[in-house]
């Protein structure tokens, strides 16, 4: 990993950005003050106080540090791929400043030691704030809960068996009703393991044409249901991770219409690509596939959908259906995807292109600017019941700032995360990270 320089004092005056914060509904041209790395005054003009830094934001906008619900730092056990060091640097880069760790590790965060040591860790090397997720079941197995209430004492948002759908119906009516009492959620990888057996993209005119086994709707839709239902059955938090299907939508809307604590999120790649990147750059299933047929950089799970589907995501964010944004960044090695599609491993390096993928949606009238850096800052930070995600006076200075406008191309040699497994090589993206400070502090 490079070395990285950092100011190293806490008092900054932000001087002439475009400041917009959702949580105050304030969007205006205005400095804003970090004292000791709190949030001191907000207002048209700041006289520099002797002892502060100035950046100057002009042309910039300034909203609160991100909130990424859904991220994979590998670490422990697959500290080739990613480590909380490598992850929180990418994700500071990425304008994150508090990230949710899945427990997918190796050991599992199933028990009091392995979440010690992330928060070891975390306190140790993260550039930034590390929020774990604690498993549902032991070993992410499905066979036998975990110790959510020891877990929820350490921290943990709440649990989750991450790429390990809770198959069990029965297990998952108890994990439901015994985190109500602990007033956290369950956050599940919603899909019929027995319908997606074997199947590595989205079931449609694509897979056919590459001659692939796809993964049905259906898959998704089923388990859905079924967990909404036991939410009402129970009383319990479902939180739906990295919603793709349409039928997904509608079941949430009518949950949360019924009064089920039932909530969602989505990816940057689902909100804005499609199934025919895996086929290459072509639409049309009746030219010759070009050479980047088939790329293994374009495989994830749940998988990206057909464009009606994305339009039901965008269509989602603008009418309240979905949540948040997270990334489930999902960093991988070479080795791991240097294989046949069927073979390669799932998942999309997100963290350092999210905000350039998401701005697409901007430039594109889908939602506005204002909307966007709600359901990466608010909105999150509402679902962790925490103070964060706002520029609230007397709150950490967590900001992140960015040009709208700035236009760069995606390299992923020049990721700070250990994955470098992007679709988007090469694209032209719009809407630049250019600092991000924690508690007061420039980290990037």
């Amino acid at each position: 990993m490079r070395k990285r320089s950092y100011n190293l004092t806490a008092n900054v005056l932000i001087k002439g950005g475009r400041i917009i914060d959702p949580s105050q509904s304030i969007d205006e041209i205005s400095d804003l003050l970090v004292t000791d790395g709190i949030i001191t005054e907000i207002k048209t003009s700041i006289d520099r106080p002797r002892n502060s830094e100035v950046f100057d934001a002009e042309g910039k906008i300034v909203c609160p540090g991100f909130i990424d619900l859904h991220c994979h730092l590998r670490e422990p056990g697959e500290e080739h791929k990613e480590t909380i060091e490598t992850g929180t640097a990418a994700a500071a880069a990425g304008g994150f400043t508090t990230v949710c760790a899945m427990p997918n590790t190796f050991p599992a965060m199933d028990n009091q030691s392995v979440v010690e040591y992330v928060l070891k860790k975390a306190k140790e090397t993260a550039q930034i704030r590390v929020l774990p997720i604690g498993c549902v079941t032991v070993g992410r197995k499905g066979k036998q809960l975990s110790e959510m209430s020891e877990l929820a004492e350490l921290g943990v948002i709440g649990f989750s068996d991450d790429g390990d759908p809770v198959e069990d119906p029965n297990i998952m009516r108890q994990a439901l009703s015994y985190s109500a009492g602990l007033n956290l959620p369950i956050i599940n990888h919603c899909e019929v393991p027995t319908l997606v057996d074997g199947a590595s993209m989205n079931e449609g005119w694509v897979s056919n044409r590459l001659g692939l086994k796809g993964m049905p709707n259906s898959a998704e839709e089923v388990m859905v249901a079924r967990d909404l239902s036991l939410a009402e059955l129970t009383g319990g938090h479902i939180h739906i991770a990295h919603t793709s299907t349409t039928g997904t939508l509608n079941l949430i809307k009518a949950a949360k219409a019924r009064g089920i604590k039932g909530t969602c999120e989505v990816t940057p790649h689902h909100l804005t690509l499609s199934e025919t990147l895996v086929m290459g750059t072509i639409e049309d299933s009746f030219v010759p596939l070009p050479r980047n047929a088939y790329d293994t950089n374009a495989k994830v799970n749940p998988p990206l959908r057909n464009q009606n589907d994305v339009r039901s995501m965008v269509e989602g964010l603008q009418n309240g259906t979905i949540d948040v944004i997270a990334t489930d960044h999902a960093p991988h090695n070479q080795v791991d995807k240097t294989t046949t599609f069927q073979d390669a491993a799932f998942g999309i390096s997100v963290l350092e292109t999210a905000l350039g993928s998401l701005m697409t949606l901007v430039e594109n009238g889908h939602i506005d600017i204002t909307t966007l850096i709600k359901k990466l800052t608010a909105d999150p930070a509402k679902f962790l019941g925490m103070p964060i995600g706002s520029l609230q006076k007397g709150h950490n200075a967590d900001i992140t700032v960015f040009d709208p406008s700035e236009t760069w191309i995606v390299s992923p040699q020049k990721f700070l995360s250990k994955g470098k497994n992007t679709p988007i090589e090469g694209s032209l993206l719009k809407g630049k990270i250019k600092a991000t400070f924690f508690k007061g502090r420039k980290i990037y």
